[in-house]
């Protein structure tokens, strides 16, 4: 148990030994004082009796001053959530207009439609990519940040779909996955309850780890496929293609159905075409949400107030009935 205010608990607690001590004080000077006279006061267990409603009267207060000290109990409270990476192709070939009004408008676009669909249970992060992965909005419950993140996202440079992976992998587990320099994949755990919504025209230039190694989108695949993590991919563009300009250059290209398709097989995904974006809705239903347990605080105040008040009225009323007067 915690308290908000514990001064107020130390006040309270004086001030119900203050009152304890001049009971005690009280009855012994009344007792002395009766003793003197001849008299008694009907033996010690009357004398307690007739105390009981006091003592009655100071426990009030001190459970009355545990009360405005503001005590809370920490509670463990379970939550089944998912987490979902929607990882964004930027790269030069997303201006394309073979999807109106262009690739990357179509994937936003879509992306937005997910984000909308998902309940509060799913957290959603956003990993934007182009040459290397550049992390935009880490998994949260506030899906307005991340449709916050999407809006903002620019086309610029080259597509590195291994890269993309791998980091939105790190958004999942909250730490940097990369492959060893030897080819290594590394181990990240098992995380069945995350899945990778990949929207990209499937163009892929082999893009480089910190490393310093190559990252091949097979590999980076089976880092996902061995923790559990599935990959929907969805494909924005079209297979006849068109052409771009990129840094002065014009660039033919076209959507790469087999690359996408090859991933989302691989990790046990799903391949959508941008489309038919409305069938992304039952991605969701296909995560296994995780039960996770976090500690909430549990306001006790109410408790130990109506305890104080018991107390009280019961003190109150043995003193009427011992006394015979209410005053």
């Amino acid at each position: 148990m915690s308290l908000a205010n514990p001064a107020l608990l130390a006040v309270g607690l004086l001030v119900a030994a203050g009152l304890a001590w001049a009971a005690v004080v009280v009855a012994r000077r009344r007792t002395a004082a009766l003793t003197a006279t001849g008299l008694t006061g009907g033996g010690p267990g009357r004398g307690r009796a007739r105390l009981g409603g006091i003592w009655l009267t100071i426990a009030g207060v001190a459970v009355l001053a545990i009360a405005v000290a503001g005590p809370a109990a920490s509670v463990p409270v379970s939550r089944a959530s998912g987490t979902v990476i929607l990882a964004m192709d930027v790269s030069g070939s997303m201006t394309a207009t073979d999807v109106a009004p262009s690739r990357l408008a179509a994937a936003k676009k879509a992306a937005l439609s997910f984000i909308g669909a998902q309940p509060d249970n799913v957290d959603i992060g956003v990993v934007a990519f182009q040459q290397g992965g550049l992390e935009a909005a880490l998994p949260t419950a506030d899906h307005a940040t991340a449709s916050a993140a999407v809006r903002r996202l620019k086309a610029a440079g080259g597509t590195s779909l291994g890269d993309a992976i791998l980091a939105s992998l790190s958004a999942i587990t909250h730490k940097t996955v990369t492959i060893g320099r030897n080819g290594s994949a590394p181990n990240i755990g098992y995380w069945p309850s995350a899945t990778i919504v990949l929207f990209s025209d499937g163009q892929d230039q082999a893009g480089a780890t910190s490393g310093g190694a190559d990252t091949g989108t097979d590999l980076a695949a089976s880092v996902a496929e061995k923790a559990g993590v599935h990959i929907d991919t969805v494909g924005v563009g079209t297979a006849t293609g068109t052409t771009v300009d990129v840094d002065g250059y014009h660039l033919f290209t076209a959507l790469d159905l087999a690359a996408l398709r090859s991933i989302s097989q691989a990790t046990g995904g799903t391949y959508h075409p941008a489309s038919d974006a409305s069938e992304l809705d039952g991605i969701a239903s296909s995560i296994n949400l995780r039960l996770t347990v976090t500690n909430q605080p549990l306001p006790l105040a109410g408790a130990f107030i109506a305890l104080a008040l018991a107390l009280l009225a019961a003190g109150a009323v043995l003193t009427v009935i011992r006394s015979g007067r209410v005053v």
